[in-house]
Order: C-alpha cells, then sequence, then structure tokens
C-alpha cells in the first residue's frame, strides 16, 4: 500500500483531502447532535476538497519545496511563514465561498464573512506546530 502512495502521489493527496474533509463533516455533523445527517452538506464539502483542495496543497507543497528545499530551521521557518500567510488564507476562503456556491446561496460570502477570521485565527494555533514537528525529523 504504501508503494501506491509513492507511486500515485497526487491521486493518494486528493483522495485523502477529500476523503479527510467528509469525514470531518460527518463527525462534526454527528457530535452537533443534528436530528438528520445533511448529506448534501457533507457531498458539498467533499467536492470542493476533492476538487480544490487536494490538488491546491499537492502542487503547493511541491511548489515550496523547490523554492524553499531541506528542512532546515531556516527553511521550515520560511515555508511555515509563507504556508500560513498565503495559502492558509486562500484555502479557507475557497472552502467557505465554495460550499456556499454549490449549496446556492444568494450571497456565497455570508459563511465567509461569519466564519473566516475565527477558522483562520484558530487554524495558526494549531497547523505551525504540526508542520514544525512533520519538517523536523527527530534526532
Amino acid at each position: 500500500m504504501q508503494n501506491a502512495f509513492r507511486r500515485f502521489p497526487w491521486f493518494t493527496n486528493v483522495s485523502m483531502y477529500g476523503c479527510l474533509f467528509a469525514g470531518g463533516d460527518f463527525v462534526h455533523q454527528w457530535f452537533s447532535r443534528t436530528d438528520k445527517m445533511d448529506w448534501t452538506h457533507t457531498r458539498n464539502v467533499a467536492v470542493v476538497a476533492f476538487s480544490f483542495h487536494g490538488n491546491f496543497n499537492f502542487f503547493w507543497m511541491r511548489l515550496l519545496e523547490r523554492k524553499f528545499p531541506g528542512n532546515s530551521a531556516a527553511m521550515v521557518m520560511k515555508k511555515l511563514l509563507l504556508d500560513q500567510t498565503t495559502a492558509a488564507p486562500l484555502a479557507t476562503s475557497v472552502f467557505y465561498t465554495g460550499v456556499s456556491l454549490l449549496e446556492g446561496k444568494e450571497d456565497i460570502f455570508e459563511d465567509w464573512r461569519a466564519k473566516f477570521l475565527n477558522t483562520y485565527k484558530t487554524g495558526l494555533m494549531f497547523w505551525p506546530f504540526m508542520q514544525v514537528n512533520i519538517n523536523i525529523p527527530s534526532q
């Protein structure tokens, strides 16, 4: 299986993003104790993840690695800074507007205005630590 991941990295990445986003939406709805699962919303989340997030992150990370190769502390910090100031706001924005567009909302920026800042700030508290942990190998 691991050989397949290495052999088909794009397919693996896109598939993982789609499944993780859909799974995350499912878990969120489950723990929110809604009367009925909103499978249309889960589908819309998955469509945005499969069509944008998986592709964007696959090529974004490749670009960062080409421009800033290696995993020295300086390179990891450069990649981290660029990722959190460029990719994170873009990806979060596409998520909220993309799902709103698929749901046929009249104002596709309504959810973005209501949720973007909190989502971005929460991400800043979590993702940098995960990225540093992944990029700096243990000695």
